[in-house]
């Protein structure tokens, strides 16, 4: 959909359209007809049903769906919210891992209490089952 296509929707236009036979909805403030989708969705089509003629961006992102989800989402874009009825909720970025972490610190303790544990465990060994002299 270029930009020149683009179709704008209000909230009440879209409430309209909640059926299992149109089923819209909002995410990030466009506006989706998954209604050919229901029968393929992973989470079944209760989940797309009981969102139907709502805002779900909320439910979208409390899931975490995929990119791949995200990108086979634009296929059943058919406009956007009109500019005064915008919401905004961030989109949720992927997770990124903490790449600053101290390695010394990180890997002195992966090896410290499993050398530790072995100790205590051979000290308790000899302890019980250590030779006894006569």
């Amino acid at each position: 959909m270029s930009s020149e296509d683009v179709k704008y929707f209000t909230r009440a236009e879209v409430a309209k359209n909640n059926t299992k036979d149109k089923n819209w909805f909002i995410i990030h403030n466009n506006v989706y007809d998954v209604t050919a989708f229901l029968n393929e969705h992973p989470g079944g089509e209760e989940v797309l049903i009981e969102q139907a003629g709502k805002d779900a961006t909320e439910h979208f992102e409390d899931v975490g769906h995929s990119s791949d989800a995200r990108e086979m989402m634009k296929q059943y874009k058919v406009g956007e919210l009109v500019a005064e009825e915008r919401s905004n909720v961030p989109e949720k970025s992927e997770p990124t891992w903490n790449t600053e972490q101290k390695t010394e610190e990180s890997s002195m303790k992966s090896w410290l209490m499993p050398f530790v544990l072995g100790l205590v465990a051979t000290l308790i060994y000899k302890f019980f089952f250590g030779t006894k002299s006569q």
